[in-house]
């Protein structure tokens, strides 16, 4: 690879990481061709695009964005690399979950997750970030929240209208 096509390598993962708030570092060494198709279809999928890299390029292109931001993913820049840009924070996560479970494999191992800021290193965080809540998922919860007790008020409100239409029929009727 010669400097030019290291450049524009730099100049797209530059790119990805300033339009993804999210993406996961991952290690897909002992994947098989085939399995690697799979895995890029799983991804097509969901809409999570994965892109494989040189570690070096792949630091240099988050070196050049922000070094001090993305400082903690630098120690997982190792051995193969795929990268999973997300709009979703957990897309990536569930992705390899069920496809480590599909293909009774251990790989790929998540290096890294940068998820809105926060970095989760270590293939231990797998299962916490299959959890994370999707900003639309936020708003859901507190949205019904809100609505919860205006229900029970508007309920409240209309068991007593009717108790008191009730109550003036029978003194109507008696």
């Amino acid at each position: 690879m010669n400097k030019n096509e290291k450049n524009e390598v730099i100049e797209l993962l530059k790119e990805k990481f300033t339009q993804y708030n999210n993406f996961y570092i991952t290690d897909t060494e002992s994947l098989t061709v085939a399995q690697v198709g799979t895995l890029r279809k799983a991804c097509f999928d969901k809409q999570v695009e994965l892109k494989v890299a040189k570690n070096t390029l792949i630091r240099k292109a988050l070196e050049s964005l922000d070094a001090e931001k993305y400082a903690g993913v630098y120690d997982s820049l190792h051995n193969v690399t795929a990268l999973m840009f997300s709009e979703n924070p957990k897309e990536p996560a569930l992705i390899l979950t069920s496809f480590r479970k599909d293909k009774k494999v251990d790989k790929p191992t998540l290096k890294a997750a940068f998820i809105n800021g926060d970095i989760y290193a270590g293939d231990d965080n797998l299962a916490a970030l299959t959890k994370i809540k999707t900003k639309n998922e936020l708003i859901g919860e507190v949205i019904g929240l809100l609505q919860s007790p205006a229900k029970r008020v508007l309920a409240a409100l209309l068991h007593h209208h009717e108790k008191q239409a009730e109550t003036a029929t029978e003194e109507v009727a008696g």
